[in-house]
């Protein structure tokens, strides 16, 4: 996957998503704000498409020794 330049405001919603998530309680307000500012954020930079951006960001926060470890 290429770099992406990744705003710390999508960490910021995904990482409240997937607090959310693990407790049991995500809930349809916080999934759906996620997933527009993704959209608003692909649709202003188009080299990186929503996919790409999205799985970045999830793997940057769910995942965050891989992205110390270079895995």
């Amino acid at each position: 996957m290429a770099d992406i330049d990744i705003p710390p405001h999508l960490i910021e919603l995904e990482s409240a998503a997937w607090a959310e998530q693990q407790a049991g309680a995500l809930t349809l307000a916080t999934a759906d704000a996620v997933q527009a500012a993704y959209r608003e954020h692909a649709a202003a930079n188009p080299k990186v498409s929503r996919l790409e951006l999205e799985m970045a960001v999830k793997k940057l926060v769910r995942h965050p020794a891989d992205e110390t470890t270079g895995a």
